[in-house]
């Protein structure tokens, strides 16, 4: 084999390797089902404006109108309208658009402070201790009571919900990505990398962050649902978006006072969080036994 055909044998291992965890990912039906629905929930949010039959800030008259399944339903209205007349299912479609930029904006923000921290503190041996420290300090921080402090300080809204489920998920991060960290760096490729010369950007992008990043990923992966879960709490204690604006949890929230006689009002966007939370932790838990060669032996 010449020198030419080996970086294209690489990358075509590479390349074979990820289609083969991409097919064992999708021969499980449970996997395969959850990143359907997840794909269908995140093309429906993207394509908000596109699908939503009404506008989703402007009131009618056909006030708690309930689903077009139940008596006195309209297909006109197919999940039903809330107690100012608002169509429920285009406020479901611009609502779960909401909820998930909150979601991945705060674990992709957490993640990469959190995993970097993890990383640089089995790294530098150091300052390992007082990075860990420094996180043990921020896991005694819940999140919504962080959330309660930034909203009283810059008020209710979707940034300073960001903020603090980003640096409620900074401390896990960390903690996973230093546990991978320390194992990978006892391994003696990278004493060999050491002791052929190179330096410690090579070492740590080549060798420390290529092998965690899949472990780092499925952690991640398990984060999100519990992301997702802890925004809408926060939007339902009225410290996320403000109204007229549609985010799940606020949605759920503004139906309790319609329960008795309107339970559609707050049961459907607290059904359509649990159905996200429930595909992200299922997508998670596949993903984990596809990634982590622990699980597949």
């Amino acid at each position: 084999m010449t020198s030419t055909d080996a970086p294209s044998t690489m990358k075509a291992r590479r390349r074979d390797g990820r289609r083969a965890w991409w097919i064992r990912l999708l021969r499980d039906p449970a996997a395969a089902l959850a990143i359907l629905v997840l794909l269908v929930i995140v093309l429906g949010a993207v394509f908000a404006p596109a699908i939503a039959p009404h506008d989703p800030y402007a009131s009618s008259r056909s006030v708690m109108t309930p689903p077009m399944w139940a008596a006195r339903g309209s297909p006109d209205h197919i999940l039903g309208t809330d107690g100012q007349g608002r169509d429920i299912f285009s406020r479901i479609l611009y609502g779960t658009r909401l909820t998930l930029l909150i979601g991945l904006c705060a674990i992709f923000f957490g993640g990469i402070t959190g995993s970097l921290l993890g990383l640089l503190a089995a790294f530098y041996r150091r300052i390992d201790g007082v990075v860990m420290r420094f996180v043990d300090m921020m896991l005694s921080f819940p999140a919504i009571l962080l959330g309660l402090a930034l909203v009283a300080v810059f008020g209710p809204g979707i940034v300073p919900i960001i903020i603090a489920l980003s640096i409620a998920t900074v401390p896990d991060c960390a903690r996973i990505a230093r546990s991978v960290a320390v194992g990978i760096m006892s391994q003696e490729y990278i004493e060999a990398g050491r002791a052929v010369g190179l330096s410690d950007r090579a070492l740590f992008t080549r060798y420390l962050l290529r092998n965690a990043i899949s472990s780092i990923m499925i952690f991640v992966s398990l984060r999100f649902g519990q992301i997702i879960l802890i925004g809408a709490a926060l939007s339902f204690l009225g410290l996320g978006a403000r109204p007229p604006a549609a985010e799940l949890g606020m949605m759920a929230a503004q139906g309790r006072d319609f329960l008795l006689f309107a339970p559609h009002i707050a049961v459907i966007p607290s059904a359509f969080i649990f159905l996200i939370v429930l595909a992200a932790n299922v997508t998670g838990d596949a993903l984990r036994d596809v990634l982590d060669p622990r699980m597949s032996s």
